[in-house]
């Protein structure tokens, strides 16, 4: 191991690691191994072994950290540095002489420097310029997260178009070479500055030693740059796509694809392929695995156009929802960055029988999202749809590989294609007269009454999107394996729900059809052809560009630092409820001469910029100066947050840092006021609790919450009422809360056509909530729908859930025997258990009635044992497929045979 003559002098540091709060002394040195330079770890827990080896590339990093100027005001002279290799950890160390870890970063610093500058060749023609790009590491992580892409009018886009995670881009374009690197002469200048006037303090909470940093933020600003003045390098070239969609009723394929899939005598350069209802089972509903899949993709496969070769870019599914990407064999080159991503929408938000999968992908310099969505049933449900719809476009978001910020949502694509059975219906109730009106061929005439239209025209739903001419008859609802419409009891108005629809510019729709031919479903395939621009990089004028905006860049750093103006600092929220959303917006903007980019950054010791219940849309961005943007906080307590909050052990309390690269950071402060909430509260202080628990003092809430613990371990002890109004009497059986939901039910929803597998609707949820949470009603709000999910929501939120965790093991152990499976539920406390009898009670009940609501016992089963049989939250990324069908198993010999005792 040799050193680096250019370190001489400060080839070392000695300080400690720090490794779950343990300090180890340590000695950092500069060594060179096989021709490379590193850090070497001397441990002297490794006393007898090699000392660790980190290489300095192009993906190691080194992180000073300044100490957090708003919770320490005592200057300290020692310093705390994060290193990170590309295949190690990160890890902390601390050393106590600061004048010396600075000068041991700087060496570090110029080393990387250096290794950068080599790792850069002068590219000899356009071809070798993106080679380039292609090979270097560090460029290739900063494409996968996406740090900027390209929109044809990025200046066009309104703010509530920019309303998701990020404000930038997609990564839509070929990446940028890395600039050239400037010489750094802002580590010098802080540490003049520090050292002449200032507290030993830096402005900002992290302080980037690592040129890769340096020269990552410098990359960012370029890609801004770039996407903004894209129309100066690219061409639009026509590609042809495929986009088709089937519901296909749960069935098997039993004849080729082809009059489908080959209706057009030019071979597509892209396949968009969706199907729902691909399996129908209790199993498949549940996200487990389905033999479907494999049936209908080879079916795709062998049904392709045969005058081209093609290769599967992509598939996701989510239970009977599929989507599948082909691409031409030559193609293939030019897509990138391809994620997949889904979202259910059925009963609590999670349960996939309804949702959407989606795929986005960037092909050339354009990127494309493709949606495949199955939306409410039910001719009156229209406002579900726009529900679901709404709840797509929200929490459909790509999330990069590295798990960084950059978050991509469908709307920030250039071509969106929506495709599916939508499920939208006729405002026509009389079969009859729709069935007239077809065969007259009075199409146009029954698109008056078409729900997608109408909720389109009030920009209720799919408001931003474009759909072509409907000249092909409805495509729902047939008897299987014919052409006749549904003769069966209930006689289906015939409709429109398989529809295509897109959104985006340079797209021109060919063709727009349904497929009579296949008889397969009770649905109708349809298809569209789309011809669509795509943006091609016109390599020497990229080249040139680049080139320009670095020279400029070049300029403007070395005459300009950047600056912020925030219209407020101080929010607060009044009444915060569990999940009720609050919004407050603030602006910011660039007053300074350069472009800037600002993020939210975590805070000292922190992963995370915020606390859960609190986020900040955008995040991160790009402001030109003069240029303003609003930024959304908003609060939204979930399941995740809402028992801290209950107990007083969180507060609506953060402080956001609002950091600016090559800047100094702005501190935004969050305070507010929360009111508990019956759900995310234990069992057993609800059973303590007879008034609702907003009448119940804080203080009380506290003490109720200390005790819990107590009652929990000697369910026996008779803990009296918490409320004092009868304080020697025994705690109730089971909580008021969950008595008035399972009543409502009992006495409501035995017959109610689809139970506890149909969502609530978010108003009504949030009435029920609130009702319970500050009264004792006689009756529950909402539709039986909205009181189902609203048990279940209850049931998710517990701290404890019903069968508590340490018997969870237990029970998966005990699941093949009904006699062992009782024997668990005597050895659980008594609410806990009071709570589980009362509920397999109310359960078995509704079974009786399962040819009116089709609730089966496999489907009770797989739902409620997620929710009363959790994993302890340490093994619920360890669940296996097996743990969930054994906790289904344990529940199924309660729903069937009773609980005697």
């Amino acid at each position: 191991m040799e050193p680096p003559a250019a370190a001489c002098g400060l080839l070392s540091v000695a300080g400690t690691e720090v490794r779950a709060g343990r300090r180890e002394p340590c000695v950092l040195s500069l060594g060179r191994r096989s021709g490379r330079y590193g850090i070497v770890i001397h441990s002297q827990r490794k006393e007898n072994s090699d000392p660790d080896y980190i290489p300095i590339n192009s993906r190691f990093k080194c992180v000073q950290e300044a100490e957090e100027t708003l919770l320490i005001d005592i200057a300290t002279n020692s310093c705390k540095v994060r290193i990170q290799g590309d295949q190690t950890a990160e890890r902390l160390f601390e050393i106590p002489d600061e004048e010396r870890c600075l000068g041991f970063l700087s060496e570090v610093q110029s080393i990387q420097e250096a290794h950068l500058k080599a790792a850069l060749p002068e590219p000899k023609d356009s071809a070798s310029w993106h080679q380039v790009e292609k090979n270097l590491p560090g460029l290739s992580q900063a494409s996968s997260s996406g740090a900027l892409g390209f929109e044809d009018d990025f200046n066009a886009l309104s703010l509530e178009e920019k309303r998701n995670m990020q404000n930038h881009q997609t990564g839509s374009h070929r990446e940028p070479p890395p600039p050239p690197v400037p010489q750094n002469r802002q580590f010098h200048r802080e540490r003049e500055a520090t050292s002449r006037d200032q507290p030993k303090v830096t402005n900002t909470m992290r302080k980037m030693f690592l040129p890769n940093t340096q020269l990552g933020q410098r990359e960012g600003l370029i890609k801004h740059v770039l996407a903004k003045r894209e129309k100066a390098y690219v061409n639009l070239h026509n590609f042809r796509f495929f986009v088709g969609t089937w519901n296909v009723n749960g069935q098997s394929p039993d004849s080729s694809l082809e009059p489908w899939l080959v209706c057009d005598a030019e071979p597509p350069d892209l396949y968009c392929i969706g199907f729902q209802e691909l399996d129908l089972s209790t199993e498949a509903f549940f996200y487990f695995d389905s033999q479907k899949e494999q049936e209908w993709l080879t079916a795709v496969e062998k049904s392709l156009h045969p005058q081209a070769k093609y290769k599967k870019v992509q598939i996701v599914r989510l239970v009977g929802m599929m989507l599948l990407v082909f691409a031409k064999k030559d193609h293939l080159s030019n897509i990138r960055e391809i994620m997949t991503e889904s979202v259910g929408t059925g009963i609590m938000g999670k349960m996939g029988n309804k949702g959407g999968v989606a795929m986005r992908f960037v092909f050339h310099n354009t990127t494309f999202c493709i949606v495949n969505s199955h939306l409410a049933a039910h001719v009156e449900d229209f406002e579900r749809r726009n529900q679901d719809y709404k709840d797509i476009c929200a929490r459909m978001s790509f999330v990069t590989p590295d798990d960084s910020l950059t978050q991509f949502n469908i709307m920030k694509h250039d071509v969106v294609i929506w495709l599916g059975d939508l499920n939208y219906r006729l405002c026509l109730p009389d079969a009859s007269e729709v069935k007239s009106l077809i065969s007259k061929n009075e199409l146009q005439k029954l698109l008056t009454y078409d729900q997608l239209n109408i909720q389109r025209t009030q920009k209720k739903a799919f408001a931003d999107f474009t759909e072509g001419d409907i000249k092909f008859i409805p495509t729902y609802k047939y008897d299987s394996k014919t052409d006749r419409w549904d003769s069966s009891g209930k006689c289906r108005v015939p409709a429109w729900c398989d529809r295509i629809l897109w959104r985006g510019g340079n797209i021109n729709q060919l063709r727009y059809c349904s497929h009579m031919e296949l008889k397969t479903s009770d649905h109708k395939p349809v298809s569209a052809l789309f011809r669509i621009g795509v943006k091609v990089v016109d390599e020497q004028k990229y080249r040139k560009l680049f080139e320009d905006i670095v020279r400029l860049m070049d300029r403007m750093e070395n005459d300009f630092l950047p600056s912020l103006e925030l219209s407020r600092r101080e929010f607060e929220f009044e009444n915060v409820k569990f999940r009720q959303l609050q919004k407050q917006k603030f602006q910011i903007t660039n007053n300074g001469q350069v472009t800037c980019h600002f993020s939210f950054i975590p805070k000292l010791n922190d992963s995370h910029y915020c606390k859960p219940w609190l986020r900040a849309e955008p995040c991160e961005g790009y402001l030109e100066p003069e240029e303003s943007m609003d930024i959304s906080l908003d609060v939204y307590v979930s399941k995740d947050s809402v028992t801290l909050l209950n107990s007083g052990e969180d507060k609506i309390e953060d402080i956001l840092v609002l950091h600016l690269d090559r800047g100094k950071d702005y501190f935004l402060t969050i305070s507010g006021t929360y009111l508990p909430s019956c759900f995310g509260t234990s069992l057993e202080a609800l059973c303590r609790m007879r008034r609702p628990i907003r009448e119940v003092p804080v203080t009380k809430l506290i003490d109720l919450g200390e005790d819990s613990f107590l009652e929990k371990e000697k369910s026996v002890l008779p803990l009296g009422a918490l409320d004092g109004e009868d304080a020697s009497g025994m705690p109730l059986q089971v909580p008021k809360e969950i008595w008035l939901l399972v009543d409502h039910l009992f006495k409501h929803a035995c017959r109610q056509e689809d139970l506890f597998q149909t969502p609530g609707m978010q108003e009504e949820l949030e009435q029920i909530i609130d009702c319970l949470d500050t009264s004792i009603p006689e009756t529950i709000p909402g539709s039986n729908h909205s009181v189902a999910e609203a048990l279940l929501i209850f049931l998710e939120a517990l701290p404890e859930p019903v069968i508590c965790y340490e018997l969870y093991q237990r029970c998966l152990d005990w699941s093949h025997n009904s006699r062992l499976c009782r024997q668990v539920i005597f050895q659980l406390p008594r609410c806990h258990r009071s709570v589980f009898r009362y509920l397999m009670l109310f359960l078995r009940e509704l079974l009786k009635y399962s040819e009116d609501n089709n609730v089966s016992v496999a489907m009770i089963a797989a739902l409620f044992s997620s929710l009363l049989l959790r994993p302890p939250p340490n093994l619920m990324a360890k669940q296996t497929q097996q743990d969930r069908q054994r906790a289904i198993n344990f529940l199924y010999s309660f729903l069937l045979a009773g609980d005697e005792e």
